[in-house]
């Protein structure tokens, strides 16, 4: 099961949040903008207490998207879950047996038809769909594909929750903290 049902991945803004999402019931847990000097110190933390981390790696400061941060991470990192737009980053988390989740952003027909490409190209184990309030795109990028879809950007509500879910999201993305109490 996909995340072992966990319906919220609580995505991880500052350091100062840390500590509650360790302390929560959540066990995957997704790090945005976090320096690179943090991630072994966050890893460690997160073995202590039974979490594992999806890093978006596009997001880390400090970090390029080459190939040589793909091998850090992957190699020196092991996240469960590595989230990024650069095929090489989903490439290397495949290779290495790390959870690929593709980034894509629905801006108009040209990105999704490029993203379209891509996916093709990189088959990750999941996509995740930007803004994630759009059912209808959810549910055509999970036909259109065949891969499991996550939804997140702009996920104000517990009814954008719900709608991204019921259009077929395995689970929403979202920094939101009050939405993370509501789904534990």
């Amino acid at each position: 099961m996909p995340f072992h049902n966990q319906k919220i991945l609580p995505a991880m803004r500052s350091l100062k949040q840390l500590e509650e999402l360790l302390e929560s019931k959540y066990e995957y847990i997704v790090l945005l903008e976090v320096h690179i000097s943090n991630l072994k110190t966050i890893k460690l933390e997160a073995n202590k207490y039974g979490k594992k981390l999806i890093i978006h790696a596009d997001l880390i400061q400090g970090l390029k998207t080459d190939d040589y941060a793909a091998e850090f991470l992957c190699n020196d990192i092991r996240p469960a879950g590595i989230i990024s737009t650069r095929a090489n980053m989903i490439l290397k988390a495949k290779s290495k047996g790390i959870i690929s989740i593709q980034r894509m952003f629905l801006l108009d027909t040209i990105a999704l038809e490029k993203s379209y490409s891509l996916i093709e190209r990189t088959q990750p184990d999941y996509i995740e769909i930007l803004p994630g309030v759009i059912p209808q795109l959810i549910s055509e990028v999970h036909t259109r594909t065949g891969i499991p879809v996550i939804s997140g950007g702009l996920i104000r509500s517990e009814e954008h929750v719900q709608d991204a879910l019921n259009a077929g999201s395995k689970a929403v993305t979202t920094s939101n903290k009050e939405l993370w109490t509501v789904f534990k």
